[in-house]
């Protein structure tokens, strides 16, 4: 089991060493760079005098070859040090700081309503409801995901914020504040872990197993819940793990719909000045989480299914 958390973690590395070069690169060889990017957000880029310019990138270090720059930004990633922003002056930890908790408090919401919502939905949608109502709680899912996150955030401010006046349409205002942004980040979630669970809890509710509890009298509430769920929700979790990355993404967009404060106004401003620092350490976060919850999820698997042991000990 050991081998196998290394091995798992060794690939964690690797993803977080190829984000970080990936977008270091990205960044690198779009058209410009970031004091001529800072410049002309500033209004300033046929104000300022070239010689200007050209001593900025001195001090940034942006007249050093690209491996250069790579090499020392990559070393002091390493050392948790991901410089100072272009933009700003700011240290990139403390502008991080300051962004992640609202970010962090939204997406932790969002994954939790999307779960209670998708689970409920699916142990309702297999519980044996007259046909044409099963039809209509199996096609929820669908509409959910095909209608743009955007589209959803705009609608329940209209009417929640404009018209009936129940909660705040923008701003971090709190509680109130965070609710429709939460729907709107979990509606899609809860759509894709309804249709995951769905599948997967029908066909566990065939097994032996559920029809020998099935026979005995169990009652289909302790059959689902009992039974039946905790296998089911193996590919579901899966998917949960795979969502997280999702949720951190979206929640840029969402911010930005209800003018939150958070990651999302942060890589906006990052990215249209070419910000390197900034983007640098927001792609090293996401990074971080996405593979920390994959492998939290993984060390879970054995707990819902212990044969996932044995399997893991045949493969190495």
């Amino acid at each position: 089991m050991w081998r196998f958390v290394l091995r798992r973690s060794a690939q964690a590395v690797a993803v977080l060493w190829a984000a970080y070069t990936v977008s270091f690169f990205i960044l690198f060889y779009l058209p410009g760079d970031s004091v001529d990017a800072a410049a002309g957000a500033a209004g300033a880029a046929t104000s300022i005098d070239p010689g200007q310019l050209d001593q900025r990138r001195s001090e940034y270090g942006l007249d050093e070859p690209v491996l250069t720059q790579y090499a020392q930004h990559l070393s002091g990633a390493l050392r948790g040090d991901f410089g100072t922003s272009f933009a700003s002056g700011e240290p990139v930890s403390s502008l991080l700081a300051d962004a992640l908790p609202p970010t962090l408090q939204l997406t932790l919401a969002a994954l939790v309503l999307a779960i209670v919502a998708g689970t409920a939905l699916a142990v309702l949608a297999t519980y044996g409801v007259s046909r044409w109502l099963q039809q209509v709680l199996l096609s929820l899912p669908s509409l959910a995901i095909s209608i743009p996150t955007f589209w959803i955030g705009l609608m329940l401010i209209q009417v929640l914020s404009f018209r009936v006046r129940v909660f705040p349409a923008f701003g971090n205002d709190g509680w109130r504040g965070l609710i429709l942004p939460t729907v709107t980040l979990a509606i899609p979630t809860a759509a894709l872990l309804a249709q995951v669970l769905t599948k997967s809890l029908s066909t566990t509710l065939e097994e032996p197993y559920v029809q020998t509890a099935r026979a005995k009298g169990a009652s289909p509430t302790r059959i689902r819940l009992r039974h039946a769920l905790q296998n089911a929700s193996l590919p579901a979790l899966t998917v949960v793990g795979l969502l997280v990355g999702g949720l951190l993404a979206n929640s840029v967009l969402i911010e930005t719909v209800f003018s939150r404060n958070g990651l999302g106004r942060v890589i906006v401003d990052a990215v249209t000045v070419q910000d390197i620092p900034v983007v640098q350490g927001v792609v090293v976060f996401s990074a971080v989480v996405f593979v920390t919850v994959n492998l939290l999820v993984d060390l879970i698997y054995p707990l819902l299914d212990p044969r996932v042991v044995s399997e893991a000990r045949s493969s190495v």
